[in-house]
Order: structure tokens, then C-alpha cells, then sequence
């Protein structure tokens, strides 16, 4: 029997606050209320990786898809791609008299979106390839990489890249330090995501599946570039989304995460695949520190997702009751 005197009585119990003090502040996911959603995450990520639990997954198939916009970063009131390309219109216009006259530039050009996206997914179209296409691969990236670290949210004032959330980026680097991949599977252009996905979410270029333009191969002044042209090649949204992580990916994940009904396929593909799995939606309802939106909203509606989710077992993360703050620090160090 091993005796513990007075002061070595305090050290033990010293050692063992110290070790509770520590093992709180390493809580991997400190923006996250204590509720279902926070219980269902942590109990998957300790069932899928303890060799002895049944529902254990094997390292190669610990893939976690996650959507963007809406998701990882905002989308109101407008994505924040489209408003790259506005911005995009205005700075070519100099090189375009025939804007002036021309939809739905000259919309675009007297200020007046709703009029300029009249025109529907026709008009988004003529804009994303009036300002994506024509340059190389390089160049695109430049001008992208240039406005992202610049441009701001015309409500909030943050730069766009300050957007992103901060209990998305805890659930990122807690499913990578238990041995899981996170890919990013968008509607948006996969070439304007590739720009910041690293710096900002911590998910390198080639984990990144969005929508494309045609590109090609070509050699100008002696140089091999990549050229980018105005044809779509593939859009990853809503039934594209399967098909893109099928095509780029290679695997079924067997967590997913989104926040609209565009997501709704990419939830469906992967929940259905046998084994363990976890489906997500973020609901937009805390109007006092982000947007309150869903069934009605022309950007991020959300209505199968929100009908269906219990029949297919999906969680629902409430970003007013299971996110005790919401934005990253913008002073943060960059992942």
C-alpha cells in the first residue's frame, strides 16, 4: 500500500485538475452547443475509428464531403462567385461598348441586378462566361486570388474569405486529425474555389469537386498554359453532385454535409451506401448573427432537405441553438 501525504496529496490533485483543464481546452469542437447534433458527430467519428467497434471504417474510406456555399462559408444575399463576376463585368466593361446595349450587361452596368438576372440561368450563364473564359488558367486565378483578398461583403463589410464559419472549420480539422478526407463538392466553379479552399478550410486543390468550363491545352509565346473557354463542361449541383464525387473522388463518402436542397442527392448517395453513415443540413435560422432562410429564399432553399430529413435520418444543425458563434476570427491564423 503506497501512502500519499499531505503535499503530495495536493500534487495528485493538482496533476489531475491540470489534466481536466487541459483536456477541456483541447475540446475539438468548442463553437458547438452541447445538443444532438454535437453528440451525433462525436459518437460517429468514435464508432468509424475504433478498430473494435462494428461500425468501424477502414482509413481509405473515411471520405467527408461537405458543399460550400451556405455550408462552410454564407451565400447571402447573393453567392459570392456571382459577385465576383459582377465585380468581374464592371472592371471589362471598358473593353465592351456593346455592354451598354447588350443584357444582361447593361443591367449590370446601370446597378440594377434583379433586372439583370431576369433572364434566369440563361443570364448567369452569359455573365460567369463573359468573365471566367477567354484567359488561361493562371490569369483566371490571379484575378480571383486578387478580389478575394480585397473584396467585402456589402453588409456585413468582412472580406468574403472572413465568412466562413467557424464551428465548420473545428468539425473540418476534427475529422482530418481522426484520420478522414475532406473534399469540398460545389455548384460553384471549381477553379474559383481551388483559389482559397487550402488557405481557408485547410482542403487542398485536388480535394475540390465544382462546377467547370471546357478548358485545353495550348502552348502561347512558347509557353504551355491551359486555356479556359466559354462552354460549360460540368455543372455539380444537385443530381451532378453524385456524379461528380463518382467521377473525381472515386469512393462513396460516408459523412456529408450541406445546407440546401441542391445538396439533397449528394445527402441521399451517401447515407444510402451500406455501413455507417451520416447525413447533415445546416439550417440558416438565426437572423440576429447570420440570415434566417429555407423554404422561401431564392438563394439556399431548403425545402426536401427539411421535409425528408427524418425519414432518411439526416440531422438537422440548428445554427441559432447548436452554434455557440458562428463566424471565424478574421485576425485567425490561416489553416
Amino acid at each position: 500500500m503506497v501512502r500519499v501525504t499531505a503535499p503530495r496529496a495536493w500534487a495528485v490533485l493538482a496533476a489531475g485538475l491540470g489534466l481536466a483543464a487541459a483536456a477541456q481546452a483541447a475540446d475539438p469542437l468548442p463553437s458547438w452547443r452541447d445538443g444532438a447534433p454535437r453528440r451525433a458527430l462525436v459518437e460517429f467519428v468514435a464508432a468509424t475509428t475504433t478498430p473494435t467497434d462494428l461500425r468501424f471504417v477502414r482509413p481509405a474510406e473515411r471520405i467527408a464531403v461537405f458543399d460550400n456555399d451556405g455550408t462552410l462559408w454564407a451565400e447571402q444575399p447573393l453567392y459570392f462567385q456571382l459577385a465576383f463576376a459582377l465585380d468581374r463585368v464592371k472592371a471589362l466593361a471598358p473593353m465592351h461598348p456593346e455592354w451598354k446595349t447588350q443584357e444582361p450587361f447593361a443591367s449590370l452596368l446601370r446597378g440594377n441586378l434583379k433586372a439583370a438576372l431576369a433572364g434566369g440561368e440563361h443570364a448567369i450563364v452569359e455573365i460567369v462566361m463573359a468573365t471566367h473564359a477567354g484567359m488561361t488558367a493562371d490569369d483566371f486565378a490571379a484575378v480571383a486570388k486578387s478580389w478575394l483578398a480585397t473584396a467585402r461583403h456589402p453588409q456585413t463589410k468582412r472580406r468574403y474569405v472572413d465568412m466562413v464559419y467557424q464551428p465548420m472549420l473545428e468539425l473540418l480539422g476534427y475529422l482530418r486529425a481522426n484520420g478522414y478526407k475532406t473534399f469540398i463538392v460545389s455548384g460553384g466553379g471549381v477553379d474559383f474555389l481551388r483559389v482559397f479552399a487550402e488557405e481557408a478550410y485547410g482542403i487542398p486543390p485536388e480535394q475540390v469537386v465544382g462546377s467547370g468550363i471546357e478548358v485545353k491545352y495550348a502552348v502561347q509565346d512558347s509557353r504551355p498554359v491551359i486555356e479556359r473557354l466559354p462552354q460549360i463542361d460540368f455543372i455539380d449541383d444537385k443530381a451532378g453532385k453524385p456524379v461528380g464525387i463518382h467521377r473525381f473522388i472515386g469512393r462513396r463518402p460516408v459523412l456529408a454535409f450541406g445546407n440546401s436542397d441542391g445538396d439533397f442527392e449528394m445527402l441521399e448517395w451517401t447515407t444510402a451506401g451500406p455501413g455507417t453513415r451520416l447525413g447533415l443540413i445546416l439550417h440558416h435560422d438565426d437572423a440576429a448573427r447570420e440570415w434566417a432562410y429555407d423554404r422561401e429564399s431564392a438563394v439556399g432553399r431548403l425545402v426536401r432537405g427539411l421535409d425528408e430529413a427524418e425519414e432518411h435520418g439526416w440531422v438537422i444543425v440548428s445554427m441559432k441553438d447548436d452554434w455557440i458563434r458562428v463566424f471565424a476570427d478574421p485576425a485567425r491564423t490561416r489553416r
